[in-house]
């Protein structure tokens, strides 16, 4: 399977317009951490405009800023109305923050990364019932959320493949819009994972317990944060 390229989904609907693919889409990540940082570098590598935001170091957004030509930084609200596409990736506790910061996601592809990990990261702080995916989409009326890469460490999209030898890793991904769904998948792909339809927004309760066990093993057990998911078949 190729890693990278344009693929044909046909049209998919974005911002209300159906539109084919193209490799330079408009996306604001909202939360420059080190998910953040590392999947809009990858994007804006991939021909994507990216725009940085939501940080309380600007000198970070500022440098975020100038890795790439594709890249720049803006205030939240900005990066929302300049872009088709916005990744949520910011700390579970600062969610509500980021969200009112964003303003109106009404229409966009939110693709929401958290995972609502305990201030210690002791477990999860919405889970079984809920999950923070379903919780976004209380809090952002309108947005069609997918949730996508929670389930892989940050070091992973810093590294300089995200192969392990010859393997490709599985990224797992929900929501409840099928076309925000294509698209998604279509960045799963540009950024060197393969993607796997995990069903409605509602199977977000059982990523984020799986991006818990990989916390578990990667802290817990000692196995360290270069490590990955692959979904074997046969």
């Amino acid at each position: 399977m190729p890693l990278s390229g344009c693929y044909d989904y046909g049209k998919v609907q974005i911002d209300g317009l159906h539109k084919a693919w193209r490799t330079d889409m408009n996306i604001g990540v909202i939360g420059s951490g080190n998910i953040g940082s590392g999947l809009g570098k990858l994007w804006a590598e991939k021909g994507h405009r990216v725009i940085f935001s939501f940080s309380r170091n600007q000198d970070k957004l500022k440098a975020l800023a100038g890795t790439h030509q594709n890249a720049r930084s803006a205030l939240p609200a900005e990066a929302v109305q300049q872009s088709e596409i916005i990744l949520l990736s910011v700390r579970w506790e600062t969610i509500g923050e980021a969200v009112k910061a964003a303003g109106s996601l009404k229409g966009k592809i939110v693709i929401d990364c958290t995972n609502p990990l305990n201030h210690d990261l002791s477990g999860l702080a919405v889970g079984l019932t809920s999950s923070a995916a379903e919780e976004i989409v209380k809090m952002a009326p309108g947005a069609r959320v997918v949730k996508a890469f929670n389930t892989v460490f940050a070091s992973v999209y810093h590294s300089e493949s995200r192969l392990f030898g010859s393997r490709l890793t599985t990224m797992f991904y929900c929501g409840d819009d099928g076309d925000a769904k294509t698209v998604v998948a279509q960045l799963i792909r540009e950024t060197g994972f393969e993607p796997v339809d995990a069903g409605l927004l509602r199977s977000s309760r059982y990523l984020e317990p799986l991006a818990m066990l990989l916390i578990q093993l990667g802290y817990g057990q000692g196995m360290g944060t270069n490590i990955a998911l692959d979904l074997i078949r046969r």
